[in-house]
This record gives structure tokens, C-alpha cells and sequence, in this order.
């Protein structure tokens, strides 16, 4: 099984499918390079700590080699939760390639909006980058003369994709190899809600009167670029934006930032205090409303209202050139936030792309 910190029940974090996926194709490229099996390997997540898995089903054939980690999703309630994730390496003749395919079990892109190009697997962007980063660490001479190809599986996909989003966003065949830190919390946990308590407390009690909040732990390392506060000013508040701001209104802050990225903050906009998929989806309809406040034209609208995914809105109205549209939005949060906590405190907003970049910005300053 995956190495994952003991914590109190309800709250113990788990890997994400991306970071189990990297550590199987690490495991097999090792074993297909020095002909040995792997028992564990330990890579390095996308916030810069390591991580040690244990190694399954370590298989070394004449040219190629398959590795499998279990996936441990901690305490959230994950359909992949105790899934085998295989990855079978192999070198190809195209020097300096490092190719990543979908074989048993994950799904392929059929409509966009995903971020990934239409057929390709849905393997994400920072699953993808680890993986390539991986392979060229440790095959860096071999692949001055051939290629590696890694085939990534997922006995079981197919039925478990059944149970998620994905089918109705236009993933077929399978599960995605997600993440973005590598790390999964369980956002929807009674016990992470009262971690945001704790956490905004003893922040005002070190006199702290800003506060970043932020949707996750990508979402604080782009903020952290921007906004130069004490550590312990930035709180990860999940899916919980309502109850962080009343904490924060609680204790006094003066002054909180929200920082997230299209699809949540899409959420926050309209209003809603809870932005768990679960429990409320993304409205393009309302999008497709503020592109038209910023002017964008009816074929425009049309495209937004019909989009697969906030990313692909935020897509349809960058290649349009609608730049406002961004900072309108983030400006909805704020307004939106405001109203929750009554103008106890100044809301700032910062929207970012899904490589750190800020796209958008928004206050309700005084």
C-alpha cells in the first residue's frame, strides 16, 4: 500500500491517481532498465515532499515491464479507493520520446473542455509532468537512442468510472489519472471543516489580519507568487468557502482573499457557500450571462452556454479575446462573499489559470 500520514479519523489524506500512477511507472522503468524487481519507490510530489510506495504485481518480461500500486484515497470517499494502477514501460524506437497511453481501464477524452485534446487519454496535466519527468531522470542515456512508452491500466476502470462525473464530461472506457498536489484530503470531512476553524483562530490570534483562503493546495502555491503574507495567513478551505468566511468574520480579519481557479470560483460567484461536486454543478447558463455583461456576441454565448466544463469557458472566451469577462467573475465572488458575511470584511478574489497565472481580480474594498 501507498505511505499516507496517520491522522485522526475522518480526516487521513490519501494519493491521488496521478501520484500512484507515477510511482508505478517509476517502479517499472526501474525494473525493465536493471532487470530486478521493485518492492518500493519513492518519487517527489508537485509541492516538493516525498512520497514512498509499496509495489505490486512487479512482472519483467523480454521487453517491457509492469509495475502496480495500490491506491489508498485516505478518508475521502473515492470510487478509486483500493484500485490497482499499472503502468507497462517499454522502449520505442523515437529517440527522446516518452509517450503516455491509455490501455485497460482509463478513459479517453471524447468532448473538450478537459484541458486535453480530443481522443487523448485523460491524463491530466501534473500527472503528465511527473511521469515525463520521471522516465527522463532515470532513462536520460537510453533515451538519447530510443523512446520510452508507458501504457497505463486500471483493472476495474470501466465500471468505476461509472460511478463518478466523467461519462457526463465526456470521458469514455474508463477513470482518469487525475491530481494536482498528488496529495487527496477529504474535503467533504467534518473534520477537515473544523480544521478551517482552527486554523483562521490561530491566525488572528498571532494578530493576523489578512487572510488567503484558497480551494487547495495548488491554488495556494499560485497565490503565495503573488501575495506576500506569513505562512500561516494562507488556509486551505476545500469546498467550504461559506464557513471559512464566517471564521474568518468570527475572529475579527479584516480582510480575506479568495484564491481558486474557474471552476469553483464559477461556483462561489452565484452565490453558493459550498462547492463540493456533489453538491452543486457548474452553471454555464450564469456564465454565459457574464460574457454577455462583457459584451460577447450571440454565437459566443451560445458556445458558453453549451460548454462541457468551466475550464472550456474559460477557453471560449480567452481565444475571443473577452479579458473582462475574468475580472467580472472574480468580482461576482467577492460581491457574493460579502453578502454572506454582511460586509463584516474586505473580499479580495484572485483567479488563476491553471498554471498560476492571474486571469482575474476582484474587491469589495473600502
Amino acid at each position: 500500500m501507498s505511505s499516507v500520514k496517520e491522522e485522526k479519523k475522518g480526516s487521513r489524506t490519501g494519493y491521488s491517481t496521478g501520484a500512484c500512477a507515477t510511482a508505478a511507472t517509476k517502479g517499472a522503468l526501474l525494473a525493465l532498465l536493471h532487470r530486478q524487481p521493485v518492492g518500493e519507490v519513492e518519487i517527489t510530489l508537485p509541492l516538493g515532499q516525498p512520497a514512498r510506495f509499496s509495489i505490486v504485481q512487479c512482472e519483467i518480461g523480454p521487453i517491457e515491464a509492469t509495475c502496480g500500486v495500490i491506491k489508498d484515497a485516505g478518508d475521502d470517499p473515492d470510487v478509486t479507493d483500493g484500485a490497482t494502477i499499472r503502468a507497462t514501460v517499454s522502449f520505442i524506437e523515437t529517440p527522446g520520446a516518452v509517450l503516455l497511453e491509455a490501455g485497460e481501464g482509463v478513459g479517453r477524452v471524447t468532448q473538450p473542455g478537459l484541458g486535453l485534446p480530443v481522443g487523448a487519454p485523460d491524463i491530466t496535466r501534473v500527472p503528465r509532468k511527473m511521469m515525463t519527468e520521471v522516465v527522463e531522470e532515470l532513462a536520460a542515456a537510453q533515451l538519447k537512442v530510443s523512446g520510452v512508452k508507458v501504457v497505463l491500466s486500471v483493472p476495474g476502470g470501466e465500471e468505476m468510472v461509472k460511478k463518478t462525473e466523467l461519462i457526463r464530461l465526456g470521458v469514455v472506457g474508463g477513470i482518469g489519472i487525475l491530481g494536482t498536489t498528488g496529495i487527496v484530503r477529504p474535503y467533504s470531512t467534518a473534520a477537515f471543516r473544523a480544521g478551517i476553524g482552527v486554523a483562521v483562530a490561530s491566525a488572528a490570534a498571532r494578530g493576523y489580519r489578512h487572510l488567503v483562503i484558497t480551494t487547495g493546495g495548488m491554488s495556494e502555491k499560485f497565490a503565495r507568487r503573488t501575495i506576500d503574507l506569513p505562512e500561516g495567513a494562507f488556509i486551505q478551505m476545500g469546498d467550504f468557502v461559506g464557513y471559512a468566511l464566517d471564521q474568518c468574520a468570527k475572529r475579527q480579519i479584516e480582510r480575506v482573499t479568495i484564491s481558486g481557479m474557474i471552476g469553483k470560483l464559477s461556483k462561489m460567484a452565484k452565490g453558493k457557500m459550498m462547492t463540493h461536486a456533489a453538491g452543486s454543478d457548474v452553471d454555464t447558463l450564469f456564465l454565459s450571462h457574464i460574457a454577455g455583461e462583457c459584451g460577447a456576441q450571440a454565437e459566443v454565448l451560445a458556445a458558453v452556454k453549451g460548454a462541457n466544463t468551466a475550464r472550456q469557458v474559460a477557453e471560449i472566451v480567452q481565444a475571443e479575446g473577452i479579458a473582462s469577462f475574468f475580472d467580472r467573475l472574480a468580482q461576482k465572488v467577492c460581491d457574493a462573499g460579502g453578502r454572506h458575511v454582511k460586509g463584516a470584511l474586505v473580499i479580495e478574489c484572485l483567479l488563476t489559470d491553471f498554471e498560476g497565472n492571474v486571469i482575474g481580480k476582484g474587491s469589495t474594498g473600502r
